[in-house]
């Protein structure tokens, strides 16, 4: 990673990401005790409406124990014809005074919608006595009712007064949406039961108390509901969701225990707080549902506004690292890709010098070290071709004395056997083995290498005609590639004389060469003796004067080995030139087995003679 992009990074890390962090931390803090306060104010509103709707129904407790204390129910109940004891109907002169005291409180209190008795000692038309009419309403029948579990759980209160909600009897109450009273009326002298009492209540005062209670902000989606213990809608203000069932609405699973609890879920498919009071002495629950999009609203806007900001300031790191921090990063990445072009081996390589900053001393420091190295490497470079020189000058000095001799000597028969065509050959054969080892170049066509080859091949098979054989195979198109002299012939000479020492047959030295990915690949395979692993591990690269000291002191390798004092033109010789000349990618590998002979690969860089090829700029 750049150092740009640390800095964008940095910056994100240090202070976009942390911003952000904080601003979701706050963000659901926030959200949270929305819920939670939002709770609390609809426990307290829950419970003024539920203190409401507990005073009207005491009031409405009220009028029906005067009625009772004041035995208008009971004079109702027992008088001779009960059809004419409507108060509404009646004339006031009519009335005695404790029906005038009770008609002038049920007019009053004008939310009684209708009051009717059931008579126990009536029959026919006087089992039912109205008290207080109502048009289009039929009352249900006394026997119809004595068969209903309400009678009985009328019965077992003993006058304690009951409320039923809208939609809970209908068959008794109706379908319109008023609340509804029924009670024992006793005899109060001998406390019989007489009758039942049964008073409608207009819902007015209930619209009113829903309607002018809000919780919290006046723009929040606000509903009220009263529900029974069954999940029942009892009373809707809105009348939309009368007498259905709540838990329709909403997959939450609860229970309407006593108590306030709240929770939030979805309801009608909108998200929202769900908060429940259960109302004390009624089977009934106070519901209040309010959206959550609105009661979130104005975190909902701080959120808006937080991303907004979040995005300029990430905007604005994204423009300070476009221009601000570009002339900094963009000169160390200037300077990084010249340091790589170095590494590639491109030491001519320099940087622009501009301005008068940090970075242009850096530029200017990488230019001058790039100097120094240049320089340095130069004279290394100078130093290490003048050593190499040095070494082929006495590489080509050490020809091996008793081969000139034996050549010689056998010209020397030769020309005693009078075989002046035989003679000719070996001495012109011989001049050109000498001729290419005492020229003043290092590096030759592959075809100068071969041809010095097939003399020097030549001049043995003369003095050892029923020896070996040999066979060269190499392209023509490789024959121009460029070659440091006496490369092949130091490791054929050494199948030679190492090789086929003390063989029985007839041997065979085989050279060919190939291209390979760039590469020229000469090998030279023999059929002679091979050499052990021991053998093989005495083989190294570039060893030194301690290294030759302790191989003389240990003897020369027999079979198929090099001998030390021959290391000038031997096998590791040869390998420790190539690797001076075109680097550790390139030498000698061998490979050899015990009676399987032996097969050496010289590899190199393909090259044409003359030409400054790639191995040659790393070395240098």
């Amino acid at each position: 990673m750049n150092l740009r992009y640390k800095l964008f990074t940095a910056f994100l890390g240090l202070i976009i990401i942390p911003l952000f962090i904080l601003g979701m931390i706050m963000f659901f803090v926030t959200y949270n005790s929305i819920e939670k306060k939002y709770s609390q104010q609809s426990e307290y509103s829950l419970k003024a409406i539920s203190y409401s709707i507990s005073s009207v129904f005491k009031d409405m407790d009220n009028v029906t124990d005067n009625g009772i204390a004041t035995s208008v129910f009971h004079m109702a109940l027992s008088a001779e014809d009960p059809s004419k004891q409507d108060l509404t109907d009646a004339e006031q002169l009519s009335l005695n005074a404790s029906q005038r005291n009770f008609r002038s409180l049920l007019y009053n209190h004008p939310s009684i919608s209708y009051a009717f008795l059931y008579n126990f000692n009536g029959k026919g038309s006087s089992e039912i006595v109205s008290v207080f009419n109502k048009e289009n309403f039929r009352t249900l029948p006394y026997d119809k009712f004595k068969g209903s579990e309400l009678y009985q759980e009328v019965m077992e209160l003993n006058g304690v007064p009951k409320w039923l909600a809208p939609h809970e009897y209908p068959e008794l109450t109706g379908t319109e949406p008023v609340f509804t009273q029924i009670r024992l009326v006793k005899e109060l002298s001998f406390f019989q039961n007489i009758g039942i009492l049964v008073v409608q209540i207009k819902n007015w005062e209930f619209e009113s108390i829903f309607r002018n209670l809000k919780i919290g902000d006046s723009g929040q989606k606000v509903s009220f509901m009263l529900v029974n213990d069954d999940g029942m809608i009892l009373f809707d203000p809105d009348r939309k969701l009368d007498g259905q069932d709540f838990r329709s609405f909403t997959n939450k699973k609860f229970a309407f225990q006593k108590g306030f609890q709240s929770f939030k879920t979805e309801f009608a498919g909108e998200k929202s707080i769900l908060s429940v009071y259960h109302l004390k002495d009624y089977p009934w629950s106070l519901v209040s549902v309010t959206s959550w999009d609105s009661l979130s609203r104005e975190v909902t806007v701080f959120a808006r506004w937080f991303v907004v900001v979040i995005f300029l300031c990430l905007l604005g790191a994204v423009i300070f690292n476009l221009f601000f921090m570009n002339r900094i990063t963009g000169g160390i990445a200037v300077i990084v890709r010249f340091m790589r072009r170095v590494e590639d081996g491109d030491l001519t390589t320099r940087v622009e010098e501009k301005g008068s900053d940090e970075m242009t001393l850096l530029a200017k420091g990488f230019n001058d070290l790039m100097d120094k190295i240049n320089s340095l490497f130069n004279r290394v470079h100078v130093e290490q071709r003048r050593k190499n020189q040095a070494e082929m000058r006495v590489l080509q000095a050490q020809i091996k004395p008793h081969f000139l001799f034996n050549t010689l000597e056998s010209i020397n028969v030769l020309a005693v056997q009078n075989e002046g065509r035989k003679v000719s050959e070996m001495v012109y054969r011989l001049a050109s083995i000498l001729r290419i080892s005492i020229q003043d170049r290092d590096e030759i066509t592959l075809e100068e290498e071969v041809t010095h080859l097939r003399n020097y091949l030549d001049i043995q098979k003369f003095r050892f005609e029923d020896v070996f054989d040999y066979e060269i195979e190499i392209p023509q198109e490789l024959m121009g590639c460029g070659i440091l002299k006496l490369t092949l012939q130091p490791l054929v000479e050494n199948s030679i004389q190492h090789g086929f020492e003390g063989i029985d047959y007839k041997g065979l030295v085989r050279v060919k060469g190939w291209e390979n990915r760039g590469n020229l690949i000469l090998q030279i395979q023999d059929n002679g003796i091979g050499m052990t692993s021991a053998q093989l591990g005495m083989f190294q690269y570039m060893v030194g004067e301690s290294g030759e000291s302790a191989e003389r002191n240990s003897g020369d390798i027999t079979g198929h080995g090099i001998h030390l004092e021959r290391r000038g033109l031997g096998v590791r010789s040869v390998a420790d030139r190539i690797r001076i000349e075109y680097g550790d990618r390139y030498g000698i590998f061998i490979c050899a087995s015990p009676g399987e002979g032996t097969i050496i690969q010289c590899v190199i860089p393909k090259y044409g003679q003359g030409e400054d090829h790639y191995a040659k700029s790393i070395i240098g």
